[in-house]
């Protein structure tokens, strides 16, 4: 568990998060409603070198942006509880950029064999507690990175 006392702390777990990102990346994120993601996802983005604003993706589901180092897919799932729909997610997911996903639960099926987990648990207004799971080599190498830091 990462300990997250304020967004100074999310923002330098945002940036050794993505230091360790590559093209083709997958960062599922859970957590409640106001646990962080989209502020997470909004600073990974950043950090990937886009400029335009980042904003929740709830009504679009997907939104993708070019960042100076890779593209960046941000794809909100919480309007697909109860959806079977395909939304084409495995071009995302096989493209060359890093795609985070909110409320994955909801598009399980469609979610490749290896990604990166994150669980973001709230504590109180400010601090959070961040539980990484990874599924496959390459993300266990990056959550040993985030958690021996």
């Amino acid at each position: 568990m990462i300990k997250i006392n304020n967004l100074d702390d999310l923002q330098i777990f945002s940036e050794k998060l993505t230091s360790q990102l590559s093209a083709g990346d997958v960062i599922l994120l859970e957590g409640d409603l106001g646990a962080g993601k989209t502020t997470l996802s909004q600073m990974v983005g950043r950090a990937l070198g886009v400029t335009r604003t980042i904003n929740s993706p709830t009504f679009n589901i997907i939104k993708s942006y070019q960042g100076t180092h890779l593209a960046f897919h941000h794809m909100d799932c919480y309007r697909l509880e109860d959806s079977d729909e395909d939304l084409g997610f495995d071009e995302y997911f096989e493209d060359e950029a890093v795609t985070m996903i909110e409320w994955s639960q909801f598009i399980q099926d469609f979610l490749p064999e290896v990604f990166l987990k994150l669980t973001i648990h709230v504590e109180d207004n400010h601090a959070r507690t961040i539980q990484i799971d990874a599924s496959g080599a390459h993300y266990v190498q990056i959550k040993e990175a985030l958690e021996h830091d």
